[in-house]
């Protein structure tokens, strides 16, 4: 299928009619503070509060008013938000630098359904995977599948790193508590020796089984991690025959696969229609269905579904994943916040802020638009966070009283996993409270009503006005994760949209990945290296280095 029509989506979003009038509402609500705007508009919580897919979304907490809404949504009709939605749903090559399909949403199509793309049928083949998943996830669950001396896995460890590792685990970890609770599950990524040393030193070998997840297998972190778990299996197993009941992987490079020692019945495929940080449910998720079951994983795929269709089909006036998409570009190019933190009051998504980072800022951390130019506006904001109440205890004094104000997207949890005392209600007094607090502050005036001495009023002050959105859930079940996950990357899509940027490419990793391999022969060698080609401070570390290694 040919690529995208650019002319829709091309050059700088700031010279949209769209765009100056905008910046004429922000021009207009950015001295009004939310306390007025709240008395303002008794229908404010009514009217901002959005019900979609078993998440209920109060956008009432935002600097901004029903008329400054409309522009935004305006810009996305200007911006043809909803050709662009359609293109990626049904396979046109919008990853335009690699002229590429994007399709992460058909990996969750449900059985059945058929979505033909270059003339092949890729929910078929997203089924085939997803079974052969299935049949080997139930194999290893059941104690059927066994290592090389017949005892069953009691350890599953993940290879990966990038899409392949924070994907996979912030979803482990999200829904441990229906894991199977018998067996491990690890985490590899980092290239320091340190990760696969203390994710395998107190392991029985002849019960761990490795996951390596590489589309090339190539990826020099990932191999090297793998290269290093062969040796440690292989010094207490003794044959290169026991590797292929000890690893699995994750790949299109059948050769490489076979040639490490992995039987190429037990690689699973995906395809470069998905992107790393777009993949955990792909076969990359392969150690969080060993966890979960194939059941469970399934429900995670249904409720990415749900957003999916409700992304796709809803008017933008109540499209959660739009509005959000354009809250953040209100805030990123008009207010000028160049952060946005993400506060789970859920410890089971301590890693979800992590995995954000990956989404949002690999994905909108551009400067050029598709055709090229220069994208004249600000991008991707820096995302981070911290499950609460932890984070309470630690950045909320910057978030709350600091001179930079950042964004806050609360989630939330009505039923708790562990329901232990009063826990919960104390977890979600204070998720409440911080919402308040950030939106509508204390003044001098309240304060000293309230008793305060005169020489602290100042202190205690709390101006407000910091914006927030809260997320309420149910429960935390694969459902809703699959659900938070795919509102999340149709947030990133609209704003990629909107700044005209490709969101699905990351020409900006390359660079200093492929330095790193010209510079990994001069610090290993023997020889003196020649490191003319290199600036000073670069050479005089490399030459340090080898001096301290003794090189």
């Amino acid at each position: 299928m040919n690529s995208t029509n650019e002319s829709t989506n091309s050059g700088p979003v700031s010279g949209l009619l769209a765009w100056a009038e905008v910046q004429e509402h922000y021009d207009r609500v950015r001295e009004s503070h939310l306390r007025e705007l709240f008395a303002d508009d008794p229908a404010r919580v009514e009217r901002m509060t959005l019900d979609v897919v078993g998440i209920h979304a109060d956008l009432s907490k935002h600097r901004i008013d029903e008329a400054s809404l409309s522009s935004l949504i305006e810009l996305a009709e200007q911006r043809d938000l909803r050709t662009r939605i359609d293109e990626m749903f049904t396979g046109v090559h919008i990853n335009t630098t690699e002229n590429r399909a994007v399709l992460h949403t058909a990996l969750r199509l449900p059985r059945g359904e058929s979505l033909i793309v270059d003339g092949v049928d890729v929910a078929a083949q997203v089924h085939a995977v997803l079974d052969q998943m299935g049949s080997f996830a139930d194999r290893v669950r059941s104690g059927e599948w066994t290592g090389s001396t017949g005892k069953p896995i009691r350890a599953v460890v993940n290879i990966g790193i990038g899409g392949s590792d924070l994907g996979p685990v912030m979803a482990y970890r999200a829904l441990r508590h229906v894991s199977k609770r018998d067996v491990q599950f690890r985490f590899v990524s980092n290239i320091d020796g340190t990760d696969i040393v203390e994710s395998t030193h107190d392991l029985d070998a002849a019960e761990t089984l490795f996951i390596v997840s590489s589309k090339t297998f190539t990826t020099q972190e990932t191999i090297t991690n793998a290269e290093s778990a062969r040796s440690w299996l292989l010094a207490q197993l003794g044959s290169d025959a026991d590797v292929a009941k000890h690893f699995v992987a994750v790949s299109t490079n059948a050769d490489a696969v076979q040639s490490f020692g992995i039987d190429t019945k037990n690689m699973f495929g995906f395809w470069d229609w998905v992107g790393g940080r777009y993949s955990m449910d792909s076969a990359i998720g392969l150690s969080l269905m060993l966890a979960v079951g194939p059941d469970a994983f399934e429900d995670m795929l249904a409720g990415f579904h749900a957003m999916d269709e409700h992304f796709r089909y809803a008017d933008f006036d109540g499209n959660l994943p739009v509005l959000m998409g354009l809250l953040g570009v209100w805030y990123r190019d008009f207010f000028n916040y160049q952060t946005q933190v993400v506060l789970p009051y859920e410890q089971y998504l301590d890693r979800f802020p992590a995995y954000l980072q990956q989404l949002t800022m690999e994905s909108n951390g551009k400067s050029v638009t598709h055709d090229g130019t220069p994208v004249g506006v600000d991008t991707s904001a820096i995302w981070w966070g911290e499950p609460g109440t932890n984070g309470q205890h630690s950045f909320y004094q910057l978030l709350h009283q600091g001179t930079s104000i950042s964004p806050a997207d609360f989630i939330m949890f009505v039923q708790p996993v562990n329901d232990i005392g009063d826990h919960h209600d104390k977890l979600i007094a204070n998720v409440l409270a911080q919402a308040n607090v950030m939106a509508f502050g204390r003044n001098d005036d309240e304060l000293r009503a309230a008793g305060t001495a005169e020489d602290l009023v100042e202190h205690k002050v709390m101006p407000g006005d910091r914006p927030s959105t809260t997320l309420m859930l149910d429960r935390l079940t694969p459902y809703a994760l699959g659900t938070l996950i795919s509102l999340y990357e149709h947030v990133v899509f609209t704003q990629g949209v909107i700044w005209g940027v490709d969101s699905f490419d990351q020409w900006g990793v390359e660079l200093g990945k492929a330095m790193a391999g010209q510079l990994l022969p001069a610090l290993s060698a023997d020889d003196v290296p020649d490191l003319s080609g290199f600036d000073s401070s670069t050479a005089h570390l490399a030459m340090r280095y080898r001096q301290l290694r003794g090189r």
